[in-house]
């Protein structure tokens, strides 16, 4: 998978938006104005999501590719590499677990408004 492949996965989930508020080197997806990956146009092998503590860390004690993300809370988000061996399967399932890590907690009113987030 390369950072493009990533980006249109990223847009297909339901109400997924991209932006760069981080500057002209971050691009940004967000559900509901919550961000669930950001990918670093400077260093495209990488990519980083949001993900439960306990399931970040048992991904980086089975991955070498799945690391603490630099500059991000370690306790929650993940940085993927792209140049190891994870599978665009696997890959895709990172991003979705992030996407619901960052549903699952908006207010029940907002996922009650827009049954496509459920």
């Amino acid at each position: 998978m390369n950072i493009e492949t990533i980006r249109e996965y990223c847009l297909s989930l339901p109400m997924t938006t991209e932006d760069m508020a981080f500057g002209e080197d971050y691009l940004l997806f967000r559900v509901a104005d919550k961000i669930f990956a950001c990918i670093g146009l400077t260093r495209p092998d990488y990519f980083v999501v949001k993900c439960n503590p306990d399931y970040a860390l048992e991904l980086r004690e089975l991955h070498a590719e799945i690391e603490p993300a630099w500059h991000w809370n370690k306790k929650y988000w993940n940085q993927i590499s792209l140049t190891g061996n994870l599978s665009d399967s696997m890959i895709q399932s990172l991003i979705i677990h992030s996407y619901n890590e960052v549903v699952k907690k908006l207010p029940k009113r907002m996922r009650s408004e827009f049954p496509e987030l459920e």
